[in-house]
């Protein structure tokens, strides 16, 4: 609520000095290949920042292993905030750019990624089995054992994923930051699963 709020309160403060089009997105190389109209590019942050808080509170009461969350609160709520960090910094990141300011979108924004990587990877081998939150595949969400080992793995994977996405950012050419990013990020995820898979039938095996 209050990342929201001081997102709204920031566009406020500029809101008569922005464009009446706003870029919003950008391609590989930094240019901008995507625009909004002023009200929406303003205020579409904070309202997603709002909306997405909510769900975030609402997801785990409904969530069938709600007795779980209470084992890995102070993870989930990392990851959270981590995420909705993200958010107001890329509302930012808008805000600047339509003042005029030269961001180097396509460094900063493959960076923050890779921090959001680096917090993620360094919590989720506390997160327990649920339903909606870490690597929830038919092998994890049917044993616990293959649970833990996996998000250990994924600790591991997501972490140097995160590393791997910043010095990208920062040492390499821009235009290399989101293919780099790209690429780190479905490694990251794809490697757990298969070995969620390896580890359950060893589980059956055993």
């Amino acid at each position: 609520m209050l990342l929201a709020i001081v997102g709204a309160a920031a566009s406020l403060a500029v809101y008569h000095r922005l464009p009446e089009t706003m870029a919003i997105h950008w391609d590989v190389a930094g240019n901008p290949n995507g625009w909004m109209p002023r009200p929406f590019g303003a205020f579409f942050g904070p309202v997603f920042l709002l909306v997405l808080w909510q769900l975030m509170r609402v997801l785990p009461r409904i969530d069938p292993r709600e007795s779980n969350y209470a084992r890995f609160g102070e993870a989930y709520d990392t990851i959270v905030a981590a995420a909705l960090l993200l958010i107001l910094a890329t509302h930012g990141i808008i805000l600047a750019v339509g003042l005029g300011y030269h961001v180097a979108v396509s460094r900063l924004v493959p960076a923050l990624v890779g921090a959001l990587f680096l917090v993620i990877g360094n919590v989720m081998p506390r997160m327990r089995p649920n339903w909606w939150f870490g690597v929830r595949t038919p092998w994890t969400l049917s044993n616990d054992r293959v649970w833990a080992r996996t998000h250990r793995l994924a600790g591991f994977s997501m972490t140097a994923a995160g590393l791997v996405m910043i010095v990208a950012a920062l040492a390499l050419p821009a235009r290399l930051g989101i293919p780099v990013l790209i690429a780190a990020a479905v490694a990251s995820t794809i490697g757990p699963a298969v070995y969620s898979y390896l580890t359950w039938q060893r589980e059956q095996r055993g």
